[in-house]
């Protein structure tokens, strides 16, 4: 029975990083959704609101301002919101010396997160499809060009950016093959069920499928869930890209990764249908994969330690399993304290897979004592 066990470890410590992306690869190769413009809308163009969400920003909100008004797109068909969450550090006064160049200033009536601040946005905003974007995140000036052709799918409901880090140098930075690693399975995703989370610095979607708005729900998540509820499609747009800068202090990446993690758990415990695969189809087997598996991959790894270590006299090959495993977390112990082998790519690997695993223990433990997360402070960029 515990040689069983140990295999279940293994296989549910490799389900959610190797098999489920070999299961979208054959649902793909199968089932791929057209990812060409199908049933275009031609009988009138699309007005958009971009919504950008603040936090006393006073640093860096001018920089994002003069980024939204490079956009080249038709300024008749194009509102600019900025929206504050009861900001109080001259954030508010700033954005507003900028409405006499179309900048429009919604605070809202109290600071309850950003997705309050975002749904105090919606109700003022008159656009078709809304955007919805973080001070932090830069845009190339014809993105709302490329979302437009997007939505010129009569099945798309929501369009994902891609993300991109960028370093003090210019280049790709950071969890750079973590990063295009997730946005290889959003694409994915795209082609089959549809997305399970958008990029929460940079997406857009169809106001009606923003009507059913939850404060308390990650809105990058919450808005997915909408379009599958609409039987609309939530895709990924490798051609929209938002830009966003490696953390000034990279300690404070893991307290981030909780952040995330614990509102991500959060909006899921909140809308529990979404895994009834009778109502949302495969749509379900990629929630259940890409959030809940992932979530429990570090408890089936502690799991699989302890098994290996009782296993340890057992044969040759578990003891081999225990001792593969103390050497890969040793590795990431020694990795932490030292930064010239975090420069070492296969080790950087390493070290940032165990400390992600960390994370969503922490966020786990966070989240069934109770601790829930709505208000933010952004991080320093």
């Amino acid at each position: 029975m515990i040689i069983l066990f140990f295999w279940f470890c293994v296989f549910c410590s490799l389900y959610s990083y190797f098999l489920y992306p070999l299961l979208l690869l054959i649902g793909v190769k199968k089932y791929a959704k057209a990812s060409v413009i199908t049933n275009p809308r031609t009988d009138h163009l699309l007005n958009y609101s971009l919504i950008v969400t603040a936090y006393n920003e006073a640093q860096r909100i001018e920089e994002k301002i003069i980024n939204l008004l490079a956009l080249q797109f038709d300024p008749a068909r194009l509102e600019l919101i900025i929206a504050s969450d009861c900001s109080d550090d001259g954030t508010d006064a700033l954005v507003a010396s900028f409405s006499d160049r179309g900048i429009v200033l919604v605070r809202a009536p109290q600071r309850l997160g950003k997705e309050n601040a975002q749904w105090s946005a919606i109700q003022r905003a008159t656009g078709d499809v809304l955007v919805f974007s973080d001070v932090a995140t830069l845009m190339q000036v014809d993105a709302i060009e490329k979302l437009d052709r997007h939505f010129q799918r009569g099945d798309v409901g929501a369009v994902s950016s891609e993300d991109r880090f960028v370093g003090t140098q210019g280049a790709v930075a950071g969890e750079g093959f973590y990063v295009r690693y997730e946005m290889w399975l959003r694409r994915q995703e795209s082609r089959l069920g549809g997305l399970v989370g958008l990029s929460g610095s940079f997406f857009a979607a169809r106001r009606d499928l923003c009507r059913q708005w939850d404060i308390h729900s990650p809105s990058d998540f919450n808005t997915a869930l909408n379009c599958a509820r609409a039987g609309l499609q939530s895709i990924s747009a490798p051609d929209v890209l938002g830009f966003y800068a490696d953390l000034k202090d990279p300690s404070k990446e893991y307290t981030r990764k909780v952040r995330t993690v614990l509102r991500g758990m959060t909006g899921l415990s909140r809308h529990l249908e979404v895994l009834n695969v009778s109502r949302f189809g495969f749509y379900a087997v990629q929630v259940f994969s890409h959030k809940l598996m992932r979530w429990a991959v570090p408890w089936f790894l502690l799991a699989l330690l302890l098994v290996s270590a009782s296993l340890a006299g057992v044969g040759g090959f578990y003891r081999l399993a225990l001792i593969g495993q103390i050497l890969f977390y040793a590795t990431a112990g020694l990795a932490h304290l030292s930064e010239r082998m975090r420069a070492l790519a296969p080790i950087r690997l390493i070290y940032f897979f165990v400390q992600v695993n960390l994370a969503l223990m922490d966020s786990a433990l966070k989240f069934f004592s109770g601790t829930r997360m709505t208000t933010w402070k952004p991080s320093a960029r």
